[in-house]
């Protein structure tokens, strides 16, 4: 289900690969997410239903007078649910779990091309306040 959420986009159907069975690099993803303490993945259930779901990475960091930082990725809600408040009550969930583990800050990356999700991440207090970079390997 995680995996089929993540395809379900534009950008997801070109790099997303949700056969059944899953390819074992998606299985080897899950198992070292599940034994790294720094790693949360998270799902959103409605009556036992996967509906949403998302990735918590919380880094140490040097900067900010050694303090942790939480990334959020992969956040994806199940198409047919979009809109209904699922990804905000998702995020103000996640926004308070950094809180727990003593973040300074949350991150986050979103396509340049997602101006939906710009919009819905600022609407939850998010800035644009650096320039992201990627090297495909």
């Amino acid at each position: 289900m995680i995996v089929r959420m993540l395809a379900d986009d534009f950008l997801g159907q070109q790099r997303e690969a949700p056969a059944h069975p899953l390819p074992e690099s998606y299985m080897l993803a899950f198992s070292e997410i599940e034994a790294d303490q720094n790693n949360e993945l998270i799902v959103a259930e409605i009556d036992g239903d996967v509906v949403g779901t998302m990735q918590l990475t919380f880094t140490p960091s040097l900067s900010y007078q050694g303090g942790r930082r939480c990334t959020v990725e992969s956040v994806r809600v199940d198409g047919r649910l979009r809109g209904k408040g699922i990804g905000r009550e998702m995020m103000l969930w996640a926004i308070e779990r950094a809180k727990e583990k003593g973040c300074v800050s949350m991150q986050l990356a979103t396509h340049k091309d997602r101006t939906d999700a710009h919009r819905f991440y600022e609407s939850l207090g998010f800035s644009k306040s650096h320039i992201g970079m990627k090297l495909k390997l």
